[in-house]
């Protein structure tokens, strides 16, 4: 792991990591708690943007490309998450 050459961007991502980290604990007493399946899918796409933001504290840190590379893969398999539970839901609600 590489120095920060600048203090105020260490003290930035530091705190960055910290708040990710309790936004990741606040999430899952919201998955444990989720009243429908909504919120709980809703909770998983958070806990994919979240861990979109600690590859790229990573690759700030790091200097290396394949952290950005990892959060995009990322993304795009929790958007296409988002789009088959749609579907899911769709068919459900035409099901009734």
């Amino acid at each position: 792991m590489m120095q920060l050459e600048s203090s105020i961007l260490s003290i930035a991502v530091h705190f960055s990591f910290i708040l990710i980290l309790a936004a990741f604990f606040i999430a899952f007493l919201r998955l444990a708690k989720g009243p429908e399946l909504a919120d709980r899918v809703l909770v998983l796409d958070l806990f994919a943007i979240l861990v979109i933001g600690i590859s790229i504290i990573f690759t700030i840190i790091s200097e290396e490309q394949l952290f950005l590379n990892a959060a995009v893969v990322i993304a795009v398999v929790a958007f296409m998450g988002t789009i088959i539970f749609a579907k899911f839901l769709k068919k459900r609600v035409n099901d009734k």
